[in-house]
């Protein structure tokens, strides 16, 4: 590697450290959380007839992630190409991309994140299933053991 593409990275692994950081205070909950549900439906005072409309009530500390991950350069609006290019179709097909993952395929982690994390806004249910299914805890992780491990084997720091 010559000296300009290590500049290049260093400057890259910063970058992502920087939007990685505020996320990264998530992944204790993530944790925990895992395989529970994030979610519980609002039904009204009593309003339990056919007509009923039950609204879906989310976790704080789910909505404060979701906020913060929303408004990083983490989030890519185009994450069903990553989908399309790595022929991935369920849960399992992206937990095990994220776990083949290296600095190089940053674009994949993005990918996957923002399908949880932006789909979310139309199709609400994938931000439980982003907890259930450990999609964000596995992301979150796996950019951090990236960034930490690019900077390790080569004796940088922030």
């Amino acid at each position: 590697m010559q000296e300009n593409d290590t500049e290049y990275m260093r400057e890259k692994m910063a970058e992502y450290r920087r939007e990685l950081e505020p996320l990264v205070r998530y992944l204790p909950w993530f944790e925990q959380a895992s395989g529970k549900t994030a979610s519980s439906m609002y039904r009204g005072n009593g309003l339990d007839g056919p007509g009923a409309l039950a609204v879906p009530v989310y976790d704080a500390t789910l909505m404060s992630f979701i906020k913060e991950a929303s408004a990083s350069a983490l989030m890519d609006r185009n994450y069903l190409y990553v989908f399309t290019r790595k022929n991935i179709k369920t849960p399992e097909d992206e937990r095990k991309a994220i776990a083949e993952c290296d600095y190089r395929n940053w674009d994949i982690l993005c990918g996957i994140l923002s399908k949880y994390v932006l789909g979310g806004r139309t199709r609400a249910v994938l931000w439980s299933q982003g907890v259930s299914e450990r999609i964000f805890y596995l992301c979150v992780s796996k950019m951090l053991e990236i960034v930490t491990e690019w900077n390790a084997e080569r004796n940088l720091t922030r």
